[in-house]
C-alpha cells in the first residue's frame, strides 16, 4: 500500500513548475504523488515523468478537475467537454506512466439541485452512456478511471458508496473502480469501515483526510475501523493525503475553507504520513 500526496495542497494549478516541490515529498517518505490537471496545456507530461524518475516517486493517480463546463450531466456542449477533457487526461497519464484518473469524473463539482425523480434517472442514464464510453477508452489505454463519491454539499449525484457501486454496475466495465475519501464518507456514510468493506475488491483509490479536511489522524474519525477494513478486504492501492489549506486561494474558495487548518500546512504532509505509516496495514509497496 502506497502513500501519496495530492499537490492541491501547495500548489493551483499544477505546471511544470511545480514539480520543484517534489524532491521535499521525497524527503518527507511519500510513495506517490497525485496531480489534479486542471488543463491539459498546463503541463508536459515527459517533462514530469522525468521529474518524478529523478526523485525516485511515481504518479500514482491524476485528477479530474470537473468544472462547471465539465459535466457528463450537464448541456450537450457540457458533457461533450468533460468526455474530451478525461480522455485527454487519459493519454497523458499514459505518458506519466500513471494507471489511475480519479475523482468525481460524472459531473461538476459544486453541482447541487435536488432535481425530479424522473430527471435523476434521465441524469443517471446519460453518465452511463458516457462513462461506457470513457472506460472504453481507458482500458484500449490499460489504465482505470476511478469514480468518488462526494458530499451533499458538492454534488446532489453519487454521494455513497452504495451509489457508487451501482454507477460501476450499470457501467459494466473492468476498467470502471470506486474511490473512497475519508471527509467525504464522515458526511454521508453511517459507517466508514462497513463503506470499504462493501466497496471490496471495486475499490481502487483512497483518500485519507481528516475530518476538517485537515491532517489524518488530528481529527474526530475513528480510524482503527479504517485501517482494519483496508486490510480486510485486502486492499493495495494508493492511500493519499488530499487536504486543502487557504494557502492556495482558488482551491481554498472552492472548496470552502475560510481558515487555517493546521500552522503551518507543511504538517498536514508530515503528521499525516507518519499517522499512517503507523496505522495502516503494513506491506510492500508496488511501484506501479
Amino acid at each position: 500500500m502506497r502513500i501519496g500526496i495530492n499537490t492541491f495542497l501547495f500548489t493551483s494549478p499544477f505546471t511544470n513548475e511545480g514539480t520543484k516541490l517534489f524532491k521535499t515529498f521525497k524527503k518527507w517518505g511519500f510513495d506517490t504523488v497525485e496531480i489534479p490537471i486542471e488543463d491539459p496545456s498546463h503541463i508536459d507530461p515527459a517533462y514530469v515523468k522525468s521529474e518524478l524518475d529523478k526523485n525516485g516517486l511515481v504518479c500514482g493517480s491524476a485528477c479530474a478537475c470537473m468544472g462547471p463546463d465539465r459535466d457528463l450531466r450537464g448541456t450537450p456542449e457540457q458533457q461533450q467537454t468533460g468526455l474530451n477533457y478525461m480522455k485527454t487526461l487519459i493519454d497523458q497519464m499514459v505518458m506519466l506512466d500513471c494507471p489511475s484518473l480519479i475523482g468525481p469524473v460524472y459531473s461538476a463539482v459544486g453541482r447541487a439541485d435536488a432535481v425530479p425523480e424522473e430527471e435523476y434517472k434521465q441524469q443517471w442514464q446519460t453518465v452511463v452512456m458516457h462513462l461506457k464510453d470513457l472506460c472504453a477508452y481507458a482500458e484500449q489505454k490499460k489504465r482505470q478511471v476511478c469514480l468518488e463519491p462526494l458530499n451533499r454539499f458538492e454534488t446532489d449525484f453519487i454521494n455513497t458508496c452504495s451509489q457508487g457501486l451501482r454507477m460501476i454496475k450499470d457501467v459494466g466495465s473492468k476498467a470502471l473502480k470506486l474511490h473512497l475519501d475519508t471527509f467525504h464518507m464522515n458526511i454521508e456514510e453511517k459507517d466508514q469501515g462497513d463503506a470499504i468493506r462493501k466497496a471490496g475488491k471495486a475499490l481502487g483509490h483512497f483518500h485519507a483526510c481528516g475530518s476538517d479536511r485537515g491532517t489524518p489522524g488530528n481529527d474526530h474519525i475513528d480510524w482503527k475501523p479504517i485501517a482494519s477494513a483496508l486490510k480486510g478486504i485486502g486492499y493495495k492501492g494508493d492511500v493519499v493525503i488530499e487536504s486543502f489549506t487557504t494557502d492556495v486561494k482558488v482551491i481554498a474558495r472552492a472548496a470552502a475553507i475560510w481558515r487555517r487548518i493546521e500552522p503551518p500546512r507543511d504538517e498536514i504532509a508530515t503528521k499525516g504520513i507518519k499517522f499512517l505509516r503507523k496505522i495502516l496495514p503494513k506491506g510492500k509497496a508496488r511501484r506501479k
